[in-house]
């Protein structure tokens, strides 16, 4: 990788906050430089290799988590109940299609959002674009951009990461203990109790291997997990602040999390968060919409993989339920055509948001639609539909109508506690999942049919 990291500053840079002191930026800045780094080098090699699993079509990649963080969420219980939920979705896909998930949380990270406007049309204020720039209080001082909020959300991050890793390693994920995931207000809906005969099959094998001799608990696998933290790359202050060079090997990376995504609002070719981010060593992952040609899409490849190297991109596709069956196929003859090795992921939440009464929300029929869509449009095409992006929470919210509990239109008040957009709550994450691992199933009987 290229180390003229600086370039990107004489480039446009889409999204980001007015910061009112440039010496406060500047302060942030160097005290964002001198910290440790979040995640190492090793780790973030690591989850290259593991995306190269999946773009040879050998695993999954299960991303998700919150839309944005808040600071005041950033508790152990939350932060439990979202890798409960990632955990129980992962067991799903692995023992109902056979394939190994890679775990990537959208976590100890995301803290900065895009808006599609820099004045909040209700109040007149300056957009909320998440906790590392401004306060969601809808006054004038807290909607002040203050760049020490990106020092604190870098503590903060920090904070989840510890303890990501204390649940990912310390015995909280044992597949022991795979029934104590699944939490008492999923337990009784169709998808818990789903769950809970499927924990029953996998208590039965680990007991059988325990029969045959084979030691489970001695089995790393079995005991821990490897979770990766991502989030998308959008303050260029901050993911530059925290890009290290590794010493032993001269290779530069951003180490503010294992993974870094581009948004569909800042992929421009020639603007700074593509130069930034192709030029570090980082899975990085880019938005691709709906309205994204198939020449820009290759485009962007070749700017942010020239080397071609399986497991460095991942392109996350958001087209909505309504235009991924038409707007995809092209784009991904015309990439395979160009002989790139990326990883297709399916983004089902941001292109399927509507407005209901002033409230924000999707409908999971319409989540469901478009990952079948992407399912069918990768089985016409004969390639792996690799990957999973989702919006989720490990709260009994009611942000996204439908799925099996039958949230309705006037449930949206219940529990709608995003600070963002809307997420699916655990049941509905759970029941996504069952659904997915079908099609993966499917999808690789199918494969292995035509290839015997």
């Amino acid at each position: 990788m290229s180390n003229d990291l600086d370039i990107w500053r004489s480039l446009p840079a889409r999204q980001q906050p007015s910061w009112p002191d440039q010496e406060e930026l500047a302060a942030a800045f160097a005290e964002l430089s001198a910290l440790p780094p979040l995640v190492t080098a090793p780790e973030v090699r690591s989850l290259t290799d593991r995306l190269a699993m999946v773009a040879r079509g050998e695993a999954f990649l299960l991303q998700g988590g919150d839309c944005a963080e808040t600071f005041a969420a950033n508790t152990a219980d939350k932060i439990r109940d979202k890798v409960k939920t990632l955990l129980q979705m992962a067991v799903a896909l692995t023992y109902g299609a056979s394939t190994p998930v890679v775990k990537v949380a959208r976590i100890a990270g995301q803290y900065a959002k895009p808006r599609s406007a820099d004045i909040e049309a209700s109040t007149g204020l300056p957009s909320y674009r998440g906790d590392a720039v401004n306060d969601i209080t809808p006054n004038a001082q807290a909607r002040r951009p203050n760049p020490k909020r990106m020092v604190d959300a870098y503590h903060q991050s920090a904070v989840a990461l510890n303890l990501v890793r204390a649940f990912a390693t310390g015995g909280f994920a044992d597949l022991h203990k795979v029934h104590e995931w699944n939490k008492a207000f999923v337990r009784d809906s169709a998808a818990g109790r789903r769950y809970e005969l499927m924990a029953v099959d996998i208590e039965r094998a680990l007991a059988f291997m325990a029969a045959c001799g084979i030691d489970p608990d001695r089995t790393a696998a079995l005991t821990g997990v490897e979770m990766f933290t991502s989030h998308e790359g959008l303050l260029m202050e901050y993911e530059r602040a925290l890009t290290r060079t590794e010493e032993s090997t001269g290779e530069v990376y951003d180490l503010s999390a294992h993974m870094i995504w581009i948004g569909e609002r800042t992929r421009d070719l020639d603007g700074a968060h593509v130069d930034f981010l192709s030029r570090v060593g980082n899975p990085i992952g880019c938005k691709i919409g709906p309205t994204a040609t198939p020449d820009e899409v290759v485009a962007l490849t070749e700017r942010l993989n020239p080397d071609h190297i399986p497991g460095r991109l991942t392109l996350i596709a958001r087209m909505g339920a309504k235009r991924v069956r038409d707007a995809l196929p092209p784009i991904i003859d015309k990439v395979n055509a160009a002989g790139h090795p990326v990883v297709w992921s399916c983004d089902p939440m941001h292109g399927n948001t509507r407005d209901v009464g002033g409230v924000k929300t999707r409908h999971f029929d319409d989540v469901l639609d478009e990952v079948f869509g992407f399912f069918e449009v990768h089985k016409g095409l004969g390639t792996h539909p690799g990957g999973l992006h989702i919006e989720l929470t490990g709260e009994n919210v009611t942000e996204c109508l439908g799925g099996a509990e039958m949230i309705g239109e006037a449930d949206l008040g219940g529990r709608y506690e995003t600070a963002c957009d809307p997420r699916l709550n655990t049941g509905q994450a759970l029941e996504l999942a069952f659904l997915v691992a079908e099609s993966l199933q499917q999808a690789r009987v199918e494969r292995d049919t035509h290839t015997h």
